[in-house]
């Protein structure tokens, strides 16, 4: 039978390791968590990025919108808006089956509109009757800072 005699030195020896060990499983796992948050905060960086390109190229944009307005119980108009965040400019209008519900004098006297600015909007006088149609087809064409040639048509209801 051998004795082992263990000295002090060897001891404070292994205690460092272990320590040693310790302290490189706490850092390997603080690098993964480090670069995890890193590829976070580039994909956050990315998205923001495109929300802010989004954002300017819809800056020079137009956006127009159509919807009938009924006025009291009789009254109704073909309201024509711009939602968007630049002003749409010769702006123009084609409706299926205009002359069955709209007075034409009265689309040729509005349109084309030079310019219809940003919430504004402009309204056609309607007289539905018995035989008309519920939902019509409205073409709207104008142009914007981004496009000479916007096309948008909507189908608004009765």
């Amino acid at each position: 039978m051998t004795l082992v005699t263990v000295s002090l030195e060897a001891i404070f020896a292994g205690l460092a390791f272990l320590l040693s060990c310790y302290a490189t499983f706490v850092t390997v796992r603080f690098n993964h968590r480090q670069k995890a948050l890193i590829e976070s905060q580039e994909q956050l960086n990315a998205m923001l990025l495109r929300q802010g390109q989004q954002e300017a190229s819809n800056a020079g944009r137009a956006d127009l919108g159509a919807t009938f307005v009924k006025l009291g119980s009789s009254k109704v108009r073909l309201k024509i808006w711009n939602k968007g965040k630049a002003p749409a400019r010769n702006v123009r209008i084609e409706i299926a089956d205009a002359s069955d519900i709209f007075i034409p004098s009265e689309i040729a006297e509005k349109f084309p509109l030079e310019t219809l600015e940003q919430h504004q909007s402009v309204e056609l006088i309607a007289s539905p009757h018995m035989g008309s149609k519920l939902k019509h087809a409205v073409r709207l064409m104008w142009e914007d800072d981004c496009s000479s040639d916007n096309d948008k048509t909507v189908y608004p209801t009765l």
